[in-house]
């Protein structure tokens, strides 16, 4: 990994948040200015060659630019939390669709548990930037993880998760690709870690389009729930 820049990083803080980014230029700097209330130190994890992005954040504080030594969201939330100094770690969305001020509530529940996940669809959530067929696809990979590997996450693929650093190391996820999403939370769950999941509220992103390909994802994300649950 190649690290650009860091800033007063290290244990002084509880946590890191982890921002994946790809071609968010517009969107990223509107998303730090928001977690600014918080003080927390950032990871901004992106490709090299992202030259757009890496130049509308150059003047942040608290943020390290994490250069990706391969490609892939999966890979970008790898080598994230890989880099991670903290106990806690944390997973925010470049593209404003996450709501932070769901953070302080995650963090008070993080201490007496591994991790923990928020979902869109359970009571009390919603969603501005959901779609039919992502809706439609979260719900089918959702049950397919209560029934096969009795995961109580009712929002699989929503990665809007805070963890504890070693406790993700030892899952040992290696996908580099949005099958990500369903490695971890199997892994977790084979390896009996505590876990909750809160109601979050997911706004409408600031700008850009979604990066997942519903079709060709899908097909690998249900490839790989059926190679987990024969491993």
């Amino acid at each position: 990994r190649d690290v650009e820049r860091s800033r007063g990083l290290g244990d002084v803080y509880k946590r890191q948040l982890i921002i994946p980014a790809k071609n968010e230029s517009e969107s990223l700097p509107m998303v730090l200015n928001s977690l600014k209330k918080f003080n927390y130190n950032i990871i901004v994890s992106l490709s090299e060659n992202d030259h757009e992005t890496i130049n509308s954040i150059n003047n942040y504080e608290n943020v390290q630019i994490l250069r990706q030594s391969a490609k892939g969201y999966g890979n970008a939330l790898i080598e994230g939390i890989n880099a991670c100094k903290t106990k806690y770690f944390c997973i925010f969305n470049a593209d404003g669709s996450f709501d932070e001020n769901d953070l302080p509530k995650m963090l008070e529940l993080n201490y007496q548990y591994d991790f923990v996940f928020t979902s869109r669809y359970s009571l009390g959530g919603s969603s501005e930037d959901d779609t039919i067929i992502t809706y439609l696809g979260n719900q089918f990979f959702s049950l397919l993880g209560r029934i096969f590997f009795s995961l109580k996450i009712s929002d699989i693929l929503y990665t809007f998760v805070m963890g504890n650093t070693e406790s993700f190391k030892k899952l040992n996820v290696i996908n580099s690709d949005f099958r990500f999403c369903v490695e971890f939370p199997i892994k977790m769950q084979k390896k009996k870690m505590k876990y909750f999941s809160i109601s979050s509220y997911e706004k409408k992103r600031i700008a850009g389009s979604k990066k997942v390909n519903a079709f060709k994802d899908g097909f690998l994300i249900l490839l790989e729930m059926i190679r987990l649950f024969f491993k």
